[in-house]
């Protein structure tokens, strides 16, 4: 494993010209990334946006994870929302938006493939194994006009090894009976690349009831090169997934024994299965033009068993939830270098949806395990709707000297759909009109290692799911998407040789912002929040031996007026479940050519569970992993991997005003200490 760096980002995209790729650049790298992985043709957004992280695969090939969303726990700023409970294992959150699901505020994306459900759950993520995966790209902020749907705070790009001739494996075994095999191979010769992975995991998990087993298949295939004038290209990957859910527990369940589950939750559970499929074509019209487009099939289908409550009371959820999603959609982008001091980009997008989502009620019976082969008390949902986007942008890189860039860009998007309800009720989308967002970044180099940028952008949020308020059915009135306005300024410099740094300062004007839980069908409005914080981190290389890197994130969120009609005020309260601080540290020292060893700690804030702010605040940890790996052999190699070393006690913690009579919090442990061992192939 290569000692990680914070260096420089990535060089730039083949068609550049010399000009951008020496100009001031304020993303940051953690770790060994390709750069053939980013010769697509289309601007990068290390070269058009300012911030930006980028994790490497040296960072990422050797964790031992039970889902891919955790390896973002290495990034700045990055918030963890673990719920795991089974196949619904949590997700990643940044700029002081949360993962509770009910503002899903992070676009993410699989090799440039929008990767996001119909809710903006992350849960395609789920498809990656460590050892497929090259870098992960972490766009902060609200000037990327290249996204729209979904893409309020920053947007998340996973991509998957492309080109090479390897062949590599990794086997694992550790804590909790966990089982881990993964093994990526790639061939390339006469411009035909070739990239397989498959890998399968199963794990007796943490608690009770908590088994899970997943499999994933992916392929990519790949024809010419843009430096030659074209690219055509197939990827494709399936996966599966059987979990059992332990299930949310009361403080008193959590302090009576944290690895157990209720029998409540004992027929509680999760069948996944995701496909994803797109045909890739870039071309090279001449020296100044590139086109580029792509076509992709996303299909989500989940089978969700689950049960909340423990309380005598006939109105607890049971449930069965079923979601049938399919999305089809287009991205085409058209890059024009106009001169050495000009570059321009016109994208256009379009995205059909066409989703399905049932939901069935179970009768109740106090302290039992639902029956889930019976016939269900009554069918809540049985809908079916479709949600269409267009959207289109333009931007350009002005270079007027070696020491400025500035790149303006607008964005605009179009919203339609029908949905049909159980109940025979039909109604069309909200009409949002035509949604723009204007956008500005700017970039000042005062030296070769220090530049100032500033940035300011508008996103917006639109409802989703399959009945009001997202859909105009009788009873729902109009309502226009939440404009959401930020703006970012920031110094990266070199404090001194072998170290890199960034301090930016940032805050985020929402209005008549809205939280939709389409899973319950419920939807509380927030009216007008701030966001804002500052961000800090640095890495520095001290010596040839240690490698030392470090980060923290101060944030807050709160409700600056509150639009709803009746009921106790908000204005002036936190948004729920965002913790004031993340921070992350790391360390590593190669004690010999063979030995490296490894520390990273990270923690997280306290937060309130609710909007009034009246619960207390939960949630906080500090966690501490060791790690060390030799190298046997230049082909083979063995890490040890500590998590969670001194068995800190923590857990994810909820509030659901919705579900209970008596709303309290509810807990989720994590896992405590564990041990995993692996053995590395490299071919």
């Amino acid at each position: 494993m290569k000692t990680p760096t914070l260096v420089a980002a990535l060089a730039a995209a083949p068609f550049a010209p010399e000009a951008f790729a020496q100009s001031a650049d304020a993303a940051l790298t953690l770790g060994k990334v390709d750069v053939h992985q980013h010769s697509e043709g289309q601007l990068s957004a290390h070269q058009v946006l300012t911030s930006v992280d980028v994790l490497g695969a040296d960072q990422i090939e050797n964790r031992n994870v039970s889902h891919s969303w955790e390896l973002l726990g290495q990034m700045p700023g990055i918030q963890l929302t673990e719920t795991r409970q089974g196949a619904e294992s949590g997700k990643v959150s940044f700029r002081a938006f949360n993962g509770e699901g009910y503002l899903n505020a992070i676009k993410t994306l699989i090799d440039g493939i929008p990767s996001n459900v119909n809710s903006g759950n992350q849960r395609f993520i789920d498809m990656l194994f460590p050892l497929e995966i090259s870098y992960i790209e972490v766009v902060r902020g609200t000037n990327d006009p290249r996204y729209g749907l979904h893409n309020i705070g920053g947007n998340v790009n996973f991509g998957t090894r492309q080109g090479g001739t390897y062949t590599d494996a990794r086997l694992a075994y550790g804590s909790y009976n966990t089982r881990d095999v993964q093994l990526a191979v790639g061939r390339e010769a006469d411009g035909f690349a070739q990239n397989y992975f498959v890998g399968t995991q199963a794990s007796d998990g943490y608690r009770d009831h908590d088994s899970s087993k997943k499999y994933a298949l992916g392929g990519k295939w790949f024809f010419g090169s843009l430096e030659e004038g074209l690219r055509i290209g197939l990827t494709a990957r399936a996966y599966h997934h059987e979990a059992d859910e332990p299930g949310f527990m009361t403080a008193e369940e959590l302090h009576a024994g944290r690895r157990r589950s209720d029998l409540r939750n004992a027929n509680d559970g999760d069948d996944r299965d995701m496909r994803q499929f797109a045909a890739h074509l870039d071309m090279k019209l001449s020296d100044a033009v590139t086109f580029g487009t792509r076509l992709y099939y996303n299909r989500y289908e989940d089978d969700r068993r689950v049960t909340f409550s423990d309380l005598p009371s006939g109105n607890l959820p049971r449930q069965r939830r079923v979601w049938d999603e399919r999305q089809a959609g287009l991205l085409g982008t058209l890059t024009w270098q106009a001169s050495p001091m000009l570059t321009v980009e016109g994208g256009l997008n379009y995205e059909q949806q066409d989703n399905g989502y049932r939901r069935e009620r179970y009768a109740y019976a106090y302290a039992e395990p639902t029956d889930f082969s019976q016939a269900p008390a009554r069918v809540q949902n049985n809908d079916r709707h479709s949600f269409d986007n267009w959207g289109a942008y333009v931007q350009a890189i002005y270079q007027p000297a070696d020491a400025w860039k500035i790149v303006p860009a607008y964005r605009v998007d179009r919203f339609s759909g029908r949905t049909r309800l159980m109940n025979g009720a039909t109604g069309r989308l909200q009409d949002y009109d035509s949604i723009g967002q204007p956008k500005l970044s700017v970039i000042h180099s005062l030296g070769e290692h220090t530049h100032v940028y500033a940035n300011w952008g508008r996103t917006f949020q639109v409802l989703t799911g399959s009945t009001a308020p997202a859909y105009l059915t009788p009873g729902q009135a109009p309502m226009q998407p939440s404009t959401n306005t930020g703006m970012e300024l920031g110094l990266k410099f070199q404090p001194f040789a072998g170290s890199q740094a960034r301090l930016a300062v940032w805050q985020q004007d929402a209005e008549n912002e809205v939280s939709n839980m389409p899973a319950t069908g419920t939807t509380v409005t927030l009216g007008k929040t701030r966001r804002r914080g500052v961000d800090a981190q640095i890495s520095a290389q001290l010596g040839d031996a240690w490698t030392l890197w470090a980060s923290h994130a101060y944030q807050e969120a709160k409700i600056t007026r509150d639009d709803r009609a009746a009921g106790v005020t908000l204005q002036g309260r936190e948004v729920a479940a965002t913790p004031r601080h993340i921070s992350n540290l790391g360390l590593d020292y190669q004690a010999s050519d063979a030995l490296q060893l490894g520390l990273q700690a990270r923690a997280q804030g306290d937060y309130y569970l609710e909007e009034r702010n009246a619960t207390g605040k939960f949630g906080g940890f500090a966690v501490l992993d060791l790690s060390a790996k030799y190298q046997i052999t230049p082909a083979w190699s063995v890490d040890l991997q500590l998590k969670n070393v001194t068995g800190r006690e923590y857990a994810y913690a909820w509030y659901d005003s919705f579900f209970w009579d008596s709303a309290r919090p509810m807990f989720s442990p994590a896992p405590g200490r564990a041990v995993f061992v692996g053995l590395n192939m490299k071919l």
